[in-house]
């Protein structure tokens, strides 16, 4: 286990939850932001990224499990992102559909953003998204952070604007 929460807990994805990230990935309304469901073979390539993190960086998104269940809910974490001329720590977070609007995504980011600045030592992190993504950028501003700046990203063949809110290491 990496993080923990009341509600939740946080550990490295495996193999073995593929068939949980496409209960996330595969789903069209939950992955509008990204314009559309992953295929399989994007599904996988999504998980061998995790699991590349976790041995670069030594973090990326983890899998959230709902403790009451131990089922795996969603996934939040710390990645590394390209932003306009340089890498900045994000904040990730996807959640199933059917766990929306009971707080998981805030109080998940929550806890990463604690790990960012206290074992990470970071001096920022922020969240991407996507300028239509508002039920994410609600979550970022709950989170403390606060939008900085825009860019547009290019992702399967469209134009994204994103915007960046970050959060800076308390002094």
């Amino acid at each position: 286990m990496i993080l923990e929460t009341e509600r939740l807990y946080f550990r490295e994805l495996e193999e073995g939850d593929l068939g949980a990230l496409c209960l996330i990935l595969q789903d069209e309304e939950t992955m509008y932001a990204y314009e559309g469901a992953f295929s399989d073979a994007e599904a996988r390539e999504w998980l061998d990224r995790q699991l590349a993190r976790y041995k670069r960086w030594g973090f990326g998104s983890w899998a959230v499990v709902r403790k009451e269940t131990g089922e795996v809910i969603g996934q939040c974490g710390l990645t590394m992102q390209p932003w306009k001329d340089r890498e900045v720590l994000e904040i990730g977070y996807l959640f199933r559909r059917d766990c929306w609007h009971r707080g998981y995504a805030t109080e998940a980011a929550l806890a990463c953003k604690r790990y960012a600045f206290e074992v990470l030592g970071a001096e920022e992190v922020c969240a991407i998204i996507r300028d239509t993504n508002l039920p994410s950028q609600r979550v970022a501003l709950r989170c403390g952070m606060v939008p900085e700046d825009t860019w547009t990203k290019h992702y399967r063949g469209v134009d994204m604007p994103h915007c960046r809110y970050a959060a800076r290491r308390p002094r």
